[in-house]
Formats: structure tokens, sequence, C-alpha cells
């Protein structure tokens, strides 16, 4: 088992409200490891529907995405 010594950086994405570039709003609750390979990831609620919760690597919930051509965040703060 690592210590916390052991384990890569951590991408926090701070908590709060954040829109998906498709429309749907999302509360961020914080940034947890995977188990096995302990990849930083983005846990997350979604403030529609069943409010279900959901898991991505942190990398991804941070990126950019092209729309019509427009570099836009996938995840901006609401």
């Amino acid at each position: 088992m690592n210590d916390d010594n052991d384990l890569p950086p951590l991408i926090e994405t701070p908590p709060g409200r954040y829109r998906h570039y498709k429309g749907g709003e999302y509360e961020v609750l914080g940034t947890v490891r995977h188990s096995e390979t302990l990849e930083p990831m983005t846990l997350y609620r979604a403030l529609y529907g069943a409010q279900g919760l959901w898991v991505r690597p942190a990398a991804m919930f941070e990126e950019t995405v092209e729309i019509d051509g427009v570099r836009q965040r996938r995840f901006a703060p609401a």
C-alpha cells in the first residue's frame, strides 16, 4: 500500500457549480483517486433528472473541446 508521499500530484477541481458545454449543470463534490491507477478523478452530481453521481478523470474534466471552430471548456464554472 502507498503512503501519501508516494502518490502522484492531485489535479484538484474546485468544488462548486459547473455547466457542461452541452448545457447540463453539475455540482463538483471533490477530487478523488482511482483505487487501482491512482489517477485523479473529479466526483460530481448532475443537478437535473435523478441527480446521479458521476466520476471523470480530472484532466478530462478540465480540458477544452472545439465546438463549431470555437475552443471552450468542457465544464465551465456556472
